[in-house]
């Protein structure tokens, strides 16, 4: 953990997302600034990628050239306290050298990084020649949240077929990378749906052997895009008010279950539809999704 030792703790963080885009709003950056607010928080974008995407796939991706991702990523830290950053789509290794040197020059206090490789379309989104420099970038997260088949490439080792395995694998990457992971489950095939923090130094709360898992009900849809985005942004701004993970985790779970369970009414796309997540804040003001 790099930067948490400089965390103060606002109301309303102002967390900054680094992505690609999602033209249907469903996933990348679209995904996080929607999470960011549904947890609290002010959220900012910058652009590593436009992604010309939809609920059934990923069409094309345009890189903007490195020199101006610095010039955005400079732009918001220039003017603006960041309290948090969410790291998702990187793409490549340009992009990743850029975010790596900002975050080393910057040093925002809290970073999440999730590591977006594959789309739930399971179209590829990052260069395999960057896989290596994508685990570097690793070691400068506070929190990294990878899916079981990010998590194998990280670890570089075949995808957990269980659910001890891939805590072993976390527990493997939060050792070598002295960073927490958020172990997933939802690519398992159980009727509940595992999460665990996985800390090797044994400093989360709560914790049994340096692991906090919670169990989830498996929701019956298929309306699951841009989940790993959402979750990650919803976690990063739940620790930028709270400082716990535990309590974060458990807060972004709450509202995520609440979201998936909620997700058919929007009715968004012909394939792998988004997640519903305002629902909360709609049903509170007497609205509708439908």
């Amino acid at each position: 953990m790099v930067f948490l030792t400089a965390l103060t703790l606002r109301d309303v963080p102002r967390v900054l997302s680094i992505a690609g885009t999602d033209p249907t709003g469903g996933a990348g950056i679209q995904a996080d600034l929607k999470s960011i607010a549904a947890l609290g928080g002010y959220g900012m974008a910058v652009v590593t990628s436009l992604v010309a995407q939809n609920t059934r796939g990923v069409r094309s991706v345009h890189t903007p050239p490195a020199s101006f991702l610095t010039e955005q990523l400079d732009a918001v830290s220039d003017d603006v306290t960041i309290d948090a950053v969410k790291v998702g789509m990187l793409g490549d290794v340009a992009t990743i050298a850029v975010v790596r040197e900002w975050l080393d020059r910057v040093r925002p206090p809290l970073v999440v990084l999730d590591p977006v490789m594959v789309a739930t379309s399971g179209d590829r989104l990052l260069a395999s020649d960057a896989e290596a420099a994508l685990r570097e970038l690793v070691a400068m997260a506070d929190l990294v949240t990878p899916n079981l088949p990010e998590l194998a490439v990280l670890v570089d080792e075949p995808v957990a077929a269980d659910w001890p395995a891939a805590l072993e694998q976390g527990r493997r990457l939060s050792k070598s990378c002295e960073t927490v992971v958020l172990v997933k489950g939802g690519h398992l095939s159980a009727e509940s749906s595992p999460d665990a923090l996985v800390d090797a130094a044994g400093q989360l709360d709560g914790a049994d052997g340096g692991v906090v898992e919670f169990v989830s009900p498996r929701v019956a849809t298929r309306n699951t895009h841009g989940t790993g985005c959402s979750l990650s942004s919803a976690v990063a701004t739940a620790m930028a008010r709270t400082g716990n993970w535990t309590g974060a985790l458990s807060q972004a779970k709450d509202w995520l279950q609440d979201s998936l369970t909620s997700a058919d009414e929007l009715q968004v796309g012909q394939g792998n539809g988004p997640i519903n997540h305002f629902h909360l804040l709609w049903t509170a003001a007497g609205s509708t999704t439908r």
